[in-house]
């Protein structure tokens, strides 16, 4: 051995799936398993740089922005990967998860293709967008299943928008 240690991180969005990770990696010598390609970001940000030294802007602009704003009666739970509005809730797949988590967390605030695809997806292929425009789609359906007022917005050529309406 080199005396470089080596590290495995898991992405698994339920307990389940994260249980069911562990026991395949127990015999792995160090690994690490998170709920969202958000959450390993920052774990790889934090490694790469000293405590005391300032995150890059582009691992800034990658993570999630704390809501600011958050819309009365939506909220996305992270534990479940649920989407709730006011009493009713419907359950979200990996990808509609973390497109809603970027969305609710900044109101208003238009997410460009670019920086969605690198949030969501965790790179940096657009192609022609249908892969954002379909979980949108679904996203929309399932808001209107659940009668929720706010909406995504599509802003042309741009990207989206959570808009409370």
């Amino acid at each position: 051995m080199t005396g470089n240690a080596s590290l495995v991180i898991g992405i698994a969005s339920s307990a389940a799936e994260r249980r069911q990770l562990a026991q395949l990696l127990g015999g792995t010598e160090a690994f690490l398993i998170v709920s969202s390609v958000h959450q390993a970001r920052r774990f790889l940000d934090l490694v790469r740089r000293p405590a005391d030294a300032p995150a890059a802007p582009e691992a800034v602009a990658d993570a999630p922005a704390p809501a600011r704003r958050p819309v009365p009666g939506l909220d996305v739970d992270s534990d479940r990967r649920v989407l709730r509005w006011r009493e009713r809730e419907v359950g979200l797949t990996p990808l509609e998860h973390d497109l809603l988590v970027c969305l609710t967390g900044t109101p208003g605030e238009v997410w460009t293709y670019a920086r969605l695809h690198r949030a969501v997806w965790g790179n940096d292929h657009l192609g022609r967008g249908s892969d954002v425009h379909s979980v949108v789609r679904r996203v929309r359906r399932k808001l209107g299943r659940l009668g929720a007022a706010p909406t995504i917005q599509a802003v042309r050529g741009v990207g989206f928008r959570l808009a409370s309406s």
